[in-house]
């Protein structure tokens, strides 16, 4: 074997890998741009306030508690607003559809959707806890570090014994 075709051989190879290489490396940059499309953030009232304006655009989900005497039914019925709170801050939320049969004010909920340039929070998706001792982590993080986690809990025991 010559000293050339062994070079040739050799260079041949370096061009192989580096082709297989930069296809690996289109295909995951292609597959991370998909996922980043598809997630979801979570933000209580105080960090959707710090991050104001919110693009309409993006797709989140807010947490926290429904403030009590928050909630209206709109005229067509079946649409309602209410307010979400983590005690620092609120944001309005409004909903058309059906909502959790657990939903109810002053307990903990999660919803899905996006920001109207109103700045109201349009929700395709409300998700309710399912029983007195469930919070969602996102929530009960949010209220631990506002301070009013201790509230919460002398209410939760308060209502368990009614």
């Amino acid at each position: 074997m010559s000293l050339s075709r062994a070079k040739s051989r050799k260079r041949q190879r370096l061009y192989l890998i580096g082709a297989a290489l930069l296809a690996a490396g289109g295909a995951a940059a292609l597959g991370l741009t998909a996922f980043r499309d598809s997630v979801v953030f979570f933000f209580s009232p105080t960090e959707l306030a710090e991050q104001s304006p919110m693009d309409p655009d993006r797709r989140l989900r807010i947490g926290g508690l429904v403030e009590e005497g928050s909630l209206q039914k709109l005229d067509n019925g079946s649409t309602v607003t209410f307010t979400v709170t983590d005690m620092q801050h609120d944001v309005q939320v409004s909903y058309t559809g059906i909502l959790p049969d657990l939903f109810r004010e002053g307990q903990g909920v999660v919803a899905e959707g996006h920001m109207n340039p109103k700045g109201q929070f349009v929700a395709q998706e409300v998700l309710a806890k399912h029983d007195e001792n469930y919070m969602p982590r996102e929530v009960a993080d949010a209220l631990k570090k506002s301070g009013h986690w201790e509230e919460i809990e002398k209410q939760n025991a308060k209502n368990m014994r009614n």
